[in-house]
């Protein structure tokens, strides 16, 4: 029985090191997601992207980190404009564009940047965007057009987490979120 002492003593170590490093994610890090440094404009998802955007996309067998070329559309999932270049949607300037995590849900969430936002550029819409928040939930139709294209958006999917579709017993949130709707209705397209 000593013999096997040592040994347990070992195993219950490795056991323990590897519980406790357990990470339900698959790890202690963040992937580091493939991305791309854009080195002159580019059309993105229908959206002119200028120079310095950032463009990350999904996990990819043996592909990591930054690449020296953009990679194929479909596997996109976020969009970072560089400071200073913020894209203009909705007549509201905005830091990043990234799609819905859940892949059943067509759509992405953009994010303002209200600092950069002039008196004179507000409206009802950008008022009740800044109102709940700097993150937008949009559905679409077709996925391949991040743009401000009134006719491919379908809703407004949530404003922050304090209002959002998935909630439609509560009046309070589902009536913002059409007035929401319809004031992105009456913003002329840019």
């Amino acid at each position: 029985m000593k013999i096997f002492k040592p040994f347990s003593f070992l195993f219950s170590a490795i056991l323990t090191g590897c519980v406790g490093n357990m990470n339900p994610t698959g790890g202690n890090s963040t992937p580091n997601y493939p991305y791309f440094i854009t080195t002159e404009p580019l059309v993105v998802k229908k959206i002119q992207v200028p120079i310095g955007s950032k463009l990350v996309y999904e996990e990819h067998f043996f592909v990591e980190g930054k690449q020296d070329h953009k990679m194929r559309e479909e596997k996109l999932t976020t969009i970072e404009f560089p400071a200073g270049k913020e894209l203009i949607w909705g007549g509201v300037p905005v830091r990043s564009i990234y799609k819905f995590f859940n892949s059943e849900m067509r759509g992405y969430t953009v994010t303002a940047d209200f600092t950069k936002l002039s008196e004179d550029n507000k409206t009802r819409f950008s008022e009740l965007w800044q109102s709940c928040s700097t993150d937008l939930g949009i559905t679409i139709k077709n996925t391949d057009d991040w743009s401000f294209n009134k006719q491919n958006i379908a809703d407004v999917e949530s404003c922050s987490v304090i209002y959002q579709r998935y909630f439609k017993d509560d009046t309070k949130q589902q009536s913002f979120l059409n007035e929401m709707y319809a004031e992105l209705q009456k913003i002329n397209s840019k």
